[in-house]
């Protein structure tokens, strides 16, 4: 729980710091979407990577997806579990838009092969959205 001072009628005080109602939402939601991501991923991770523009992975390609849908359901649970908490809210944002930008940089670098072009466009567009709506949540925390 995080506390301001504030000057009220009898000089300085203390107060409960306001959650942006939007920032908050677009936290939760982001959580959630990393959430069933990952579950997606670590779960049915064949038809997950051709959903996503991948093609047929073998047993390395498989393992390392079930590493991103691991670590999405980490964060995304992270997230929705500090919802009330206005700190590691706004910690757990950064640390998720982080990820999202890494990503986004990593599969659009993949961009660059025939075989992974789709994936790596489509990973390029919504790992940097993600990174944008996170980041501009954080901010507003």
């Amino acid at each position: 729980m995080q506390f301001g001072l504030w000057w009220g009628k009898y000089g300085a005080m203390f107060r409960r710091a306001k959650m942006d109602r939007k920032a908050r939402q677009v936290a939760l939601r982001i959580g959630g979407s990393r959430v069933a991501m990952g579950v997606a991923i670590f779960l049915a991770t064949r038809p997950a990577l051709r959903v996503l523009g991948f093609g047929e992975a073998n047993a390395g390609g498989e393992a390392l997806a079930k590493l991103g849908g691991g670590r999405d359901i980490a964060i995304g649970a992270l997230t929705l579990a500090s919802r009330n908490d206005l700190q590691a809210l706004r910690t757990t944002m950064l640390v998720s838009s982080a990820c999202d930008l890494a990503d986004a940089v990593a599969l659009g670098m993949s961009a660059r092969h025939p075989e992974t072009r789709k994936a790596g466009i489509g990973g390029l567009l919504s790992g940097s959205g993600a990174a944008v709506a996170g980041l501009w949540a954080w901010r507003r925390f």
